[in-house]
């Protein structure tokens, strides 16, 4: 049986996160609807996807996966008459 006292903290529960967008003026949140004007923090084309000031995972498709872990699903525009269909 563990007898050893907890370490955590009263203030450990009451920490929040640090907002990572530090500029002024600041970004719109995860939550907003334009969440995605947000400034890049890093950028990966290559394997499809770029991270924004407010959390959120943008992807090449335009799905995103916010901070809390909802998925956002692709909402590109279908454009039919740009559609090419292989031989």
């Amino acid at each position: 049986m563990d007898t050893a006292p907890s370490r955590r903290t009263d203030t450990d529960s009451q920490r929040k996160t640090p907002q990572m967008c530090q500029h002024q003026p600041p970004c719109p949140t995860a939550e907003s609807a334009d969440r995605e004007a947000a400034h890049l923090v890093a950028h990966f084309p290559e394997q499809g996807w770029s991270l924004l000031c407010n959390g959120v995972l943008l992807f090449e498709d335009t799905g995103e996966l916010l901070p809390d872990g909802k998925v956002i699903a692709p909402h590109r525009p279908i454009d039919s008459e740009r559609i090419i269909t292989a031989a």
